[in-house]
């Protein structure tokens, strides 16, 4: 062998390990990257029941979600909603099943708007014990699992059971912090 032979085999070996070296490279950046589409879990958010203040009867609250540090998900623009307690009150979700999806991120927060009646007389009232809203996902992108199950005490009074007013009603996903008084 020729000393000409030998370098191109070595040119071709670190040509070879160099390709090697790159695919490597852009397949683990491509597996360590976060997608940020990703629906959010109850371990990535922080929930909590914000009232939001009474007129004519009727109260609002909201249910609000904020991202905990370092997380971005997105919550759907409707998502599925439960009672506990109060078995002659309703709820009922007043979003459009193709609501507009929310992406939140790092501290940032998006709420479901609650609304109900608060007028009747003491016996034709119930108080609920709490309300639950499941989360869209049940695994994150690290591979954290979370019971999807989110359940808020409710802390917010009584609700009309008479038949002709006995529903809670909750809407779309909404950007930002909910409203307060």
């Amino acid at each position: 062998m020729t000393a000409r032979t030998n370098v191109r085999r070595i040119a071709a070996t670190l040509l070879v390990a160099g390709a090697a070296a790159g695919v490597t490279a852009v397949a683990t950046g491509t597996a360590s990257a976060m997608p940020t589409d990703f629906n959010c879990t109850s371990g990535q958010v922080t929930s909590q029941l914000v009232y939001g203040g009474a007129g004519a009867g009727g109260r609002d609250a909201a249910i609000q979600f904020t991202a905990k540090p370092g997380e971005t998900c997105t919550l759907p623009g409707s998502l599925p909603t439960g009672l506990v307690g109060a078995h002659d009150v309703l709820l009922s979700s007043d979003a459009a099943p193709d609501a507009p999806s929310v992406q939140i991120s790092d501290g940032s927060s998006a709420y479901i708007p609650v609304h109900w009646s608060a007028t009747g007389s003491p016996g034709e009232q119930e108080t609920p014990l709490a309300i639950t809203v499941t989360a869209p996902q049940e695994t994150s992108p690290r591979g954290d699992t979370s019971d999807p199950l989110i359940t808020l005490p409710w802390n917010l009074g009584e609700v009309n059971a008479t038949p002709e007013s006995h529903t809670i009603h909750t809407g779309a996903m909404t950007a930002g912090t909910a409203p307060t008084v």
